[in-house]
């Protein structure tokens, strides 16, 4: 039987629903063997995870999806292997939440503007330890009931092109990849087929500042666009990545944790690129 992978999912670290030891507890009730924690623009859930999966047969990957933005948008960036060892790039890492507090004050503020008078206090509040997000913002607006599910809050408000949507700033894809790179870890393009404009333009563009693979399998993704990212990942000999996205029991990507098919191998491609940076 093959292995069930799971190269991307979320948790409370960042802007997921469960824990990432409740995370570790679903892997092991859905046969997962490979469990990559990849939280937004943060290392924090590894560690719990780490040790919850300490009692299983869970390999643990420690990982990271970096925010970016690119000509045609926000480009996101999945780090594998991410162990920063020297306190500069731990501090570039840790810097990445306090970008995320400002955009969220950004949000909050373009509400505002539109009438709707939630508090960034509240916003933090509904986040607790976590890194703030855009689901906490669509939080707040749905416990106010400006919203009445939090999907309306992102089609309203908060997703890319609407009214209340701020950008992420400050980091390149090019620079996302350098990031990971220094902190030993091989950089894989999140959801190629969600972005909009050029996007083989953009592939090829990574490619030269040296990502290391594509999320070919993702729940989103067509047949087409898969063997499409496959066929330019193979070309270029980068790693052919895949996971669910997971977030939490909502929305349309949950059911999907742990049953992305990945190709025999995966893996072990996977660390063979990873020990390049190590």
């Amino acid at each position: 039987m093959a292995r069930v992978i799971e190269l991307h999912c979320h948790t409370r670290a960042s802007d997921g629903l469960l824990t990432p030891s409740e995370v570790v507890g679903l892997a092991n009730q859905r046969n997962v063997k490979v469990l990559a924690i990849t939280d937004h623009d943060t290392l924090a859930g590894y560690a719990e995870a780490r040790i919850a999966g300490q009692s299983s047969t869970i390999r643990i990957i420690p990982g990271i999806e970096v925010s970016s933005l690119a000509s045609q948008g926000e480009v996101h960036v999945l780090g594998y292997g991410v162990v920063p060892t020297d306190s500069q790039t731990a501090q570039r890492i840790l810097d990445l939440r306090e970008a995320r507090d400002g955009r969220a004050k950004a949000m909050v503020t373009k509400l505002h503007g539109l009438g709707i008078p939630i508090s960034f206090e509240r916003v933090k509040q509904i986040a607790g330890d976590s890194m703030v997000g855009r689901p906490h913002v669509a939080r707040a607006l749905l416990e106010g009931n400006w919203v009445s599910t939090r999907q309306q809050a992102f089609d309203e408000f908060l997703a890319e092109g609407k009214p209340a949507f701020v950008p992420h700033t400050g980091l390149t894809p090019s620079q996302a990849i350098e990031l990971i790179h220094k902190a030993h870890g091989a950089a894989v393009v999140a959801h190629p087929g969600l972005y909009a404009g050029n996007v083989s333009q953009l592939l090829t563009d990574m490619l030269a500042h040296g990502m290391d693979g594509v999320e070919a399998y993702y729940p989103l993704h067509s047949k087409e666009q898969i063997e499409q990212f496959v066929s330019f990942a193979c070309s270029h000999s980068l790693l052919v990545t895949g996971g669910s996205d997971f977030h939490g029991f909502v929305g349309d990507l949950e059911s999907s944790f742990g049953s992305i098919h990945l190709p025999e191998g995966t893996i072990e491609a996977l660390d063979a690129r990873i020990t390049n940076y190590t």
